[in-house]
């Protein structure tokens, strides 16, 4: 019985933790006005007939905060960068020289800064319904085992466990969005 109780905790840990690393590449995309590689992780481009992320067709880096700079491994595929980037609408005006495209990334509105916090908070409350629904479906497997024999002393210590793992998880969360949420706003 004591192997299933672990693997229900256990269960529930990676669930938890998956909610975790989901937010965190949900924040990694919401811009705060630095320019950044991973604003273009979701790019694809046309290459030789297959759809290929950017990153695998060119060098993606930032020479300062306010600008991307794309070279492509190719001269030819400038246009079909190009092209991408507007078709990913991120609401980018990519730019190029013959030799390299470069984004220019313009400063954050007070507006726009607001939206971007309100899109981080429903981003940390989506992934703490996540980690609250791993606990209950743990609290209900381990009910299930209780009524399947498992002494009621192992299922509250198994619940007690579960319930310091949300807490835990819910704190991250919170340390994750109130980082993004001072990045967003810091000007």
């Amino acid at each position: 019985m004591q192997e299933e109780v672990d693997f229900v905790i256990e269960h529930c840990n990676e669930k938890m933790d998956a909610a975790i690393k989901h937010l965190e590449k949900e924040l990694t995309h919401i811009r705060a006005g630095k320019a950044s590689p991973s604003m273009l992780d979701g790019v694809q481009v046309e290459y030789y007939g297959t759809m290929t992320p950017l990153s695998q067709v060119s060098n993606v880096s930032t020479p300062d905060a306010r600008t991307i700079a794309i070279q492509p491994w190719e001269k030819g595929l400038i246009p079909v960068i190009e092209k991408s980037i507007l078709a990913a609408n991120l609401g980018f005006n990519p730019d190029n020289n013959g030799e390299i495209i470069r984004i220019n990334i313009p400063a954050l509105t007070e507006e726009r800064r607001r939206q971007l916090v309100k899109q981080v908070s429903q981003e940390g409350e989506t992934a703490k319904v996540s980690i609250r629904t791993a606990r209950k479906e743990a609290n209900d497997n381990l009910k299930k085992m209780l009524k399947d024999g498992l002494s009621e002393d192992i299922e509250k210590d198994a619940e007690e466990e579960v319930q310091k793992m949300t807490d835990n998880y819910s704190k991250k969360v919170d340390s994750l969005v109130e980082a993004k949420e001072k990045d967003i706003m810091t000007i």
